[in-house]
């Protein structure tokens, strides 16, 4: 039961210090989570650039290349909900930690591969299970424990975290591969973790309770939730979400929207976008800076749509995403790759890149109650099956059929169609699954 304010301790420790000049510890929290998330998202986007000089160091097909990243970003989505019942029973510092160092490892032991296989193993496995760790899923944790005022702002801020270091990395990580060589690109990657691991030692804390505030615009506080009786418990309790959540219309329709969303991102755009404009003579560094111009739209709109989902229905706001994103993926084959016609494309799309987000998490919180961070974790799941079907599938097309085109029209289509699926949603907000025991 919540208890009251006048009950708990005054803020402790950096809390206080932070109170002091007026400021909720909370912001502080979603600072060193936003750069945490940036650099995990710059380590998930980084392999987008490395495609062509690993073809060339190693002679490896497009297609074998893209096997590895999309087990990258297969796992990257089924790791999602569990890591959120990580975070549960162990806490959000540790839980990133352990990712951040499962990834330096992925890239360090990338170092001396000399074999598919060992791709596959590092950049597929353990770089998948690493940035599974954090995910979208540590911005909704955070957002929902330290914030009940300007949570919507706060998860647009996150997610455009996520976003933007997918893209806005690229052209220095280019750069780098370009001038001297691409171990040398994820060197600096190297760099930003440990810069990420220091924040989070320093700043990251589990709940608001443990430095005596409540979250910013309460007045109460709320106990965390008992713990799993045991691991198996505590392993199980994404299974029984889902079991719950699959009952409901709602979670298949954000399941399938999410499906698409990271089908027409991650596993498209942030892929092959850079090898697609080399096969019509671009230069990879200039094609790292489109996908950077995309990311600073993104950020954009990804914050401007959470500040739209505290004030409008997230159904329509869905639509209109999804819609947006399907006709500039349309359109992308007929901009003839000139600076003006990707100029276009990349304001349009960027401003839908990932603002699909903080409308998908309130709806998951309005209707899936205290069960609300693992259910998105699957429908975060879903966002990431998607995307290794792009992944996969657009190396497929290039292989196969010499092009990348029929993967973009592909996306734009389904896109459109994930529009109208946004609609079909029930309004207003239905009763809240309950917490497991």
């Amino acid at each position: 039961m919540p208890t009251d304010l006048a009950e708990h301790p005054q803020p402790v420790g950096l809390a206080a210090a932070f109170a002091r000049r007026g400021i909720h510890y909370g912001w502080a929290v979603a600072a060193v989570t936003f750069l945490t998330m940036l650099v995990t998202a710059g380590a998930v986007g980084a392999p987008g650039v490395l495609i062509l000089p690993l073809q060339k160091e190693f002679g490896w097909a497009t297609s074998e290349i893209s096997s590895a990243l999309a087990v990258r970003l297969l796992l990257f989505g089924l790791m999602a909900p569990f890591a959120a019942a990580f975070m549960n029973r162990f806490g959000v510092r540790p839980v990133a930690l352990v990712a951040l160092s499962l990834i330096a490892a992925s890239i360090i032991g990338s170092f001396f591969m000399t074999q598919l296989w060992q791709l596959v193993l590092l950049w597929g496995f353990v770089l998948g299970f690493g940035t599974g760790l954090t995910a979208m899923v540590l911005g909704a944790t955070v957002a929902t424990r330290w914030f009940v005022q300007r949570r919507g702002l706060v998860v647009g801020l996150l997610t455009a975290s996520t976003a933007t270091g997918q893209l806005v990395f690229l052209p220095l990580l280019a750069a780098l591969t370009e001038q001297v060589g691409w171990r040398a690109a994820m060197t600096f990657v190297l760099g930003m973790i440990a810069l990420a691991a220091v924040g989070i030692l320093a700043l990251m804390r589990d709940r608001p309770a443990d430095v005596g505030l409540v979250p910013y615009g309460a007045t109460q506080i709320v106990p965390a939730p008992a713990q799993a009786a045991s691991l198996g418990a505590m392993l199980a309790s994404p299974i029984v979400a889902l079991r719950d959540a699959a009952k409901t219309s709602t979670f298949w329709i954000l399941f399938g929207t999410f499906f698409v969303c990271g089908a027409s991102t991650n596993g498209l755009v942030q892929t092959h976008f850079v090898s697609l404009c080399g096969d019509y003579g671009m230069a990879a560094v200039t094609a790292a800076s489109v996908l950077a111009v995309i990311g600073i739209f993104d950020f954009l709109g990804t914050v401007g749509s959470g500040w739209l989902s505290d004030r409008y229905d997230s159904r329509w706001l869905l639509f209109w995403y999804y819609g947006l994103r399907g006709l500039s993926l349309l359109f992308l084959p007929f901009t003839d790759f000139s600076f003006y016609g990707l100029s276009i494309f990349a304001i349009f799309y960027g401003l839908d890149w990932v603002a699909t987000v903080p409308p998908t998490i309130k709806i998951a919180a309005d209707r899936f109650g205290e069960k609300a961070t693992l259910v998105f974790g699957w429908i975060f799941t879903g966002h990431q099956l998607g995307a290794a079907f792009a992944a996969y599938g657009a190396g497929f097309s290039r292989t196969v059929y010499d092009s990348y085109l029929p993967a973009f029209f592909i996306a734009g289509a389904l896109c459109l169609f994930a529009a109208g699926f946004c609609i079909m949603m029930r309004g207003g907000e239905a009763k809240p699954i309950a917490a497991a025991a």
